[in-house]
């Protein structure tokens, strides 16, 4: 089991981390567009792309929140070996990861302050699959208009009405990645 634990990073950091990083910001910088990641195997139940995000993402800096099946041993001891990021409560994380369901509500969680509006949470939404089609996005990055399959609108309509303040969301499905900021505007179709 303590092998498990050692497995599952990047075995070329500084190559793998760059790549990644590059394909995170490109997700999030053209919201609703799917990019595929690769170098992480984290454990059961994340999927590659939430373990590369959180890989690049969270350091021992940055608090953590491990919502509904993503909070067992072995995403625990995962995370404590190769990001050593702090685990915290749902109200004090910096990022957190789970289904939707699981992140359930997601009124609990930081939405910065009007000084300091960075200073918010980024969840990262295990989804059964990414496809473009469902709830249509228009906003900062997308040229006229795309799709993806959200969970649901209503949250991420709130959300867009709190904007400078609300969280980004990343969504995540096996090695693909999507990027929903909170200035994107959702409508549902």
């Amino acid at each position: 089991m303590i092998a498990d634990v050692l497995e599952g990073g990047f075995t070329e950091a500084p190559v793998q981390s760059a790549r990644a990083f590059r394909e995170l910001l490109e997700a999030m910088a053209r919201p609703g567009t799917i990019r595929r990641v690769e170098g992480a195997t984290p454990p059961a139940p994340l999927s590659i792309a939430a373990g590369v995000a959180l890989l690049v993402l969270t350091d021992p800096t940055t608090r953590l929140h491990l919502a509904g099946g993503a909070d067992c041993p072995a995403v625990r001891d995962w995370v404590a070996f190769h990001i050593g990021a702090p685990l915290a409560t749902a109200e004090e994380a910096d990022f957190a990861v789970g289904t939707w369901g699981a992140l359930q509500p997601v009124s609990r969680f930081r939405i910065g302050q009007p000084d300091y509006p960075d200073r918010s949470v980024t969840l990262i939404v295990e989804c059964d699959r990414l496809v473009n089609h469902g709830a249509c996005l228009t906003g900062p990055g997308i040229e006229t208009a795309t799709w993806l399959n959200l969970p649901e609108t209503a949250a991420f309509r709130a959300n867009r009405a709190l904007f400078p303040l609300g969280f980004d969301t990343l969504f995540t499905a096996g090695d693909r990645i999507a990027g929903l900021p909170r200035s994107t505007r959702v409508e549902a179709i």
